[in-house]
């Protein structure tokens, strides 16, 4: 996707870290911090029906480093 300036972005959906049970989601604070210093930003979430995020979706600008690594 193209952004009005020009700017292309790439995306990552990263689903939320789950404990054991699977239906409690733990602090994802360290992996997007991580994700963060990549250049990756918070775009959205894609939440169950019933409630509770099932992927967190992140955006940083396409460069021609990253282009090349999805070729």
């Amino acid at each position: 996707m193209t952004a009005d300036d020009g700017t292309e972005w790439e995306y990552r959906a990263v689903r939320p870290p789950r404990e054991e049970t699977k239906k409690e989601v733990t602090d994802p604070t360290a992996e997007l911090n991580e994700l963060g210093r990549d250049g990756w930003e918070l775009a959205d979430t894609l939440d169950y029906v019933g409630g509770g995020t099932k992927y967190i979706l992140l955006k940083r600008p396409r460069t021609d480093e990253t282009a090349s690594r999805d070729e």
